[in-house]
């Protein structure tokens, strides 16, 4: 059954299969050493240029924590927002890897912002205190709102000036671009972005996601990293060939738009329902609103999602590259009849 819960929940998208199915007709070389790895290096270089260093790893924890290990030691701080990924659903595995202490900064659209940043870099060269080395931001970020190029250059000129890096974990990647209109770079390596987690499971790829490094000196020990943290796939090319096809022909991006398109119209059609309340702005692919939480169960039923804030009923409701008009216009018109009944 389809659901709202996830865009995890998706399948993988056909011509992605059909890449994996090519991958898969011959021998070829371990950890990265073949022709699928090349191509699709060459791919996230049209996109981002020559200067950088492209590393795949399994999972999108793993490239989070992979690449904040790259950028800190264990007394440094990661400062964050409260909601972001790496503190609410990534268990410990960023302090456990890191050793760094996670500094979350409260927020009510998902962004954190540089003045908010700024005074959270405190007692800098005191032993007694972390030490600030990181700023981590989600584009797009967990409730599905994205950063405009300005507020993340804002965040980069902070970290400049205080000697950190930026770092973005970009699970949703994808459907960030789609939103504001811009290619990968705009706003990730021409804003100042140190490493970037380019995300591909959650826009149609079956696992695999990749570590972009755009600061040359960063990379020098990545490679290490990455096999002391078990991310180091013996068959990459399973992992690269699905990135060579999403990054050839616009894959992405019409994965990517689909499923924005789809949370728009889902947003459009809530909204007639006086009984429900949106609640965040509908950038990406993802609608939060506050339903009946008499209702609540019983939707769940028609598709299933999730509850986001328990105390409020505020419910997340994930569009996917497949997600189709009628599914949304059936949930509706459910939420509809439900509501009625209150």
């Amino acid at each position: 059954m389809k659901s709202f819960a996830s865009d995890n929940y998706s399948g993988v998208h056909p011509e992605i299969m059909e890449a994996l199915s090519r991958a898969n007709q011959d021998h070829a070389g371990s950890y990265g050493a073949d022709n699928f790895t090349s191509k699709a290096i060459e791919k996230f270089k049209e996109y981002f240029g020559n200067d950088i260093e492209i590393f795949f790893v399994y999972n999108g924890t793993g490239a989070n924590v992979l690449g904040l290990r790259t950028l800190t030691q264990s007394f440094h701080s990661i400062i964050c927002s409260a909601l972001a990924h790496i503190n609410v659903d990534e268990s410990t595995a960023p302090e456990l890897f890191t050793g760094c202490k996670l500094i979350g900064i409260p927020t009510t659209d998902g962004k954190i912002y540089a003045d908010e940043v700024e005074r959270r870099i405190q007692r800098v060269g005191d032993q007694h205190h972390p030490q600030a080395r990181v700023i981590s931001i989600s584009q797009s970020t967990e409730y599905s709102t994205v950063y405009t190029t300005d507020e993340i250059k804002a965040l980069s000129s902070i970290a400049k000036k205080n000697n950190l890096y930026l770092h973005m974990d970009g699970a949703r990647i994808s459907n960030a671009a789609v939103s504001l209109g811009k290619d990968f770079a705009a706003f990730t390596k021409d804003a100042g972005v140190d490493i970037l987690s380019f995300g591909g499971t959650k826009n149609g790829m079956m696992f695999g996601e990749a570590v972009i490094v755009f600061n040359p000196e960063l990379s020098q020990y990545f490679s290490y990293i990455r096999k002391q943290g078990m991310q180091l796939h013996s068959k990459m090319r399973f992992i690269s060939a699905q990135f060579e096809a999403l990054l050839s022909n616009d894959l992405w991006k019409r994965n990517a738009t689909h499923a924005n398109a789809m949370a728009k119209k889902l947003e459009q059609e809530l909204m007639q329902v006086p009984q429900i309340k949106i609640t965040q702005s509908v950038d990406g692919n993802g609608v939060f609103a506050i339903i009946p939480k008499q209702i609540t169960e019983a939707l769940q039923h028609e598709m299933h999602f999730y509850v986001w804030n328990d105390s409020t009923n505020e419910c997340r409701l994930m569009c996917s590259f497949d997600t189709k008009e009628e599914e949304i216009e059936r949930f509706v018109a459910k939420a509809k009849a439900l509501c009625s009944a209150l």
